[in-house]
């Protein structure tokens, strides 16, 4: 990792870093030599984690911490951000991964909505607005990497309350960047991670294999490591079914909704199917 940010001895911090894309997050970085901090709601997966870390850590168990939290409520990050500073001495890498997907209906109990905006959208504010500024008082290289969703852009009908805590995470990270790079003296960036099929516990429903058309979360890691250093703000990953091609023309119906005033969630009304599948071709 060529980054100022990821070198050996930099402290790395993420949330939902016991699993799926946020551990292997952690595990390039603990095997790149960085000092890593991981927290989940999960302790006992957090545990096997943190040992697992150790095991690759070039200086072991020195270099591993990991805490259970609960992102939605700020106290706890205010927690995990103290105990990191007093552990490590600060933070330079902060990576707000944490998110479910239980699924909401329009409809559906208000707790429902509460825990997902709570943990997917509050998690990102909250972590953001507690670490952030300590780390830009560090004055060393940083990145603030959000974990975002092509939900969040494209919002596809069935899931409203992922989509909009998704869809929150991505202007609420572009609103970050665009601060940080009007703030002065920081090295500080700010990135909008937005995986492909990634198979993970969040999106393995029933199945114990890997579907062919998914990646790994180890794909999803390296691919968006290499991109930051690239200097990408929109890390849009593709998978083994969607190419970035693909993705594009979604993305671009989907804002067309709005520039050429057609219904709502066009994509999916019957009246444009042929109208949609033309535009995807470049017809």
């Amino acid at each position: 990792m060529s980054h100022a940010a990821l070198s050996p001895g930099a402290v790395a911090v993420i949330t939902g870093g016991a699993s799926g894309i946020g551990l292997a997050a952690a595990t390039r970085l603990a095997q790149a030599g960085l000092r890593v901090c991981i927290a989940d709601t999960n302790e006992p997966a957090l545990a096997t984690a943190a040992a697992a870390l150790a095991s690759i850590a070039p200086k072991g168990p020195a270099s591993v911490m990991a805490m259970a939290i609960d992102v939605s409520r700020r106290e706890t990050l205010v927690r995990l951000e103290a105990a990191v500073r007093d552990r490590f001495g600060g933070t330079d890498v902060l990576i707000n991964n944490a998110g479910i997907q239980p699924g909401a209906r329009m409809f559906d109990p208000l707790d429902n909505w509460e825990r997902i905006l709570g943990v997917n959208l509050w998690g990102v504010i909250h972590g953001t607005q507690v670490f952030v500024p300590n780390m830009i008082a560090r004055g060393r290289p940083g990145l603030v990497i959000n974990t975002g969703s092509k939900q969040g852009i494209t919002t596809p009908p069935g899931s409203p309350a992922y989509n909009v805590s998704k869809s929150g995470v991505k202007t609420f990270t572009e609103a970050l960047q665009h601060e940080l790079r009007n703030t002065s003296d920081h090295q500080l960036s700010a990135h909008l991670l937005i995986p492909g099929f990634v198979f993970t516990g969040l999106t393995a429903g029933d199945r114990t294999e890997k579907p062919a058309a998914a990646w790994t979360p180890e794909q999803t890691v390296d691919f968006a490591f290499a991109r930051i250093e690239a200097g990408d703000f929109y890390i849009l990953c593709p998978d083994n079914d969607v190419p970035r091609q693909l993705d594009e023309r979604r993305m671009a119906w989907a804002i067309g909704d709005v520039i050429e005033n057609r219904p709502a969630l066009s994509r999916w009304h019957p009246d444009y199917a042929e109208t949609f599948e033309a535009f995807v071709k470049g017809d």
